[in-house]
């Protein structure tokens, strides 16, 4: 084996290395930009609507989604150079990251619909409320009858 073999491989190895480095370094990045779950579940407001802001707002999932691509980007390129040995961990670390955002995007928009639909109803309620009884106005001879 010649020096420049011996070089270039070296040189993959530590490309290798590092490349499993980015990826290892962009899934923590995309870890760490996910909601807490305290912030999910221990939301404070006056009333209903400022609750579901709250929420709203603790489901944001960040910078999540950009970490996910660097680590999915850097994932592919070594898969396709074949330089990693086992990675088997990281493409389920990606897939369980990746499920996992989807699940809190879900969640939030599904907040964001009771959020715009809660003001709605609630005027519609009153309204409701407000509203003259019908067989309360009714003569009460006609009611008999």
């Amino acid at each position: 084996m010649s020096q420049t073999s011996l070089d270039d491989d070296e040189l993959f190895g530590e490309a290798a290395t590092e490349m499993r480095s980015d990826v290892e370094a962009s899934l923590a990045g995309a870890r760490d930009a996910l909601p807490d779950g305290d912030a999910v579940w221990d939301v404070e407001a006056d009333n209903t609507l400022g609750v579901l802001n709250s929420l709203k707002t603790a489901l944001d999932v960040g910078d999540a989604e950009d970490h996910l691509r660097d680590a999915k980007k850097w994932y592919t390129m070594g898969e396709r150079a074949d330089a990693f040995e086992d990675a088997e961990d990281l493409a389920e670390e990606i897939e369980t990251i990746a499920d996992l955002i989807e699940d809190v995007e879900a969640a939030r928009e599904q907040v964001g619909d009771l959020t715009s639909t809660i003001p709605q109803l609630r005027s519609t309620l009153e309204g409701f409320e407000d509203a003259p009884d019908a067989e309360a106005d009714a003569d009460p001879e006609e009611a008999e009858a």
